[in-house]
């Protein structure tokens, strides 16, 4: 997999290989490693940490050249990851990146985003990992600001590694020139009016998932939310132990009538 020892960089998505944003992604690592992109073969958003164990996956092949290997999966991004590393890489990657997803995943959409899920699962095999999304939902948008940033946080990850158990979770807002880089928090609240009710064809009521976040207060002035909307790239480290070790010390005096 690898030419001339340079790092071996996985990247997926939950977009699916036909999407504009890992495609601009690949090209914006292609100067720094050898690449290997395992995606899915379709959309697969909103897949989380989600695994396929009723039907069996399969992978193909798409295109191979000096430094670019790419394959389609049909299972989902957790799965491309598993995948890979258990079965199609020849050694661990020095770096996982996801995305660049179409769209946002600041604030709770980290526990949603298929794109999200799949650095988690890079995380667990303790390849650093990074996931980047802008805040663009329409197929063709403008990822150069991503790109770049992209490169920028591989080039340093690649160099610094991360703590065990870490991961990284970038958003670029949808703007002509980001104001920087802003290292904040995951903001905190839920979303809101989730739902739009229509009907089928019979009359029958369906629901197509909209909605609105709404913070929840108080709003601390370091979240991503905040600072996306001010024109600043969010960066938050995010672990995959989910562990309340302050509640545990609750959890204690509790014990002593659950015995």
């Amino acid at each position: 997999m690898r030419t001339n020892k340079k790092p071996l960089i996985l990247i997926t998505n939950d977009d699916g290989l036909q999407a504009k944003g890992i495609n601009e992604l690949a090209k914006s690592l292609r100067e720094i490693g050898d690449l290997v992109v395992f995606a899915p073969d379709g959309p697969r958003s909103g897949m989380s940490s989600a695994i396929t164990s009723a039907v069996p996956i399969s992978y193909a092949l798409v295109k191979k050249e000096e430094g670019l290997t790419v394959y389609r999966c049909t299972g989902t991004p957790v799965d491309c990851v598993k995948l890979a590393i258990n079965e199609v890489l020849e050694q661990k990657p020095d770096l996982l990146v996801s995305g660049i997803n179409h769209g946002g995943n600041q604030a709770i959409s980290v526990h949603y985003s298929g794109t999200m899920g799949a650095v988690i699962e890079g995380c667990i095999f303790d390849v650093p990992s990074l996931g980047v999304s802008l805040l663009n939902h329409t197929e063709d948008a403008d990822f150069r600001n991503s790109g770049r940033l992209a490169n920028l946080l591989a080039r340093k990850v690649l160099k610094e590694g991360l703590v065990h158990g870490t991961y990284l979770n970038l958003n670029v807002p949808n703007v002509e020139e980001v104001k920087g880089v802003a290292i904040c928090r995951q903001s905190d609240g839920r979303w809101v009016n989730e739902f739009h009710r229509s009907s089928d064809a019979k009359g029958n009521p369906v629901f197509w998932l909209t909605g609105e976040f709404q913070p929840k207060e108080p709003v601390a002035p370091d979240n991503d939310t905040l600072l996306l909307a001010e024109g600043y790239a969010s960066l938050v480290p995010c672990k995959v132990d989910v562990t309340d070790y302050v509640f545990m010390d609750t959890l204690k005096v509790w014990k002593q009538s659950l015995d």
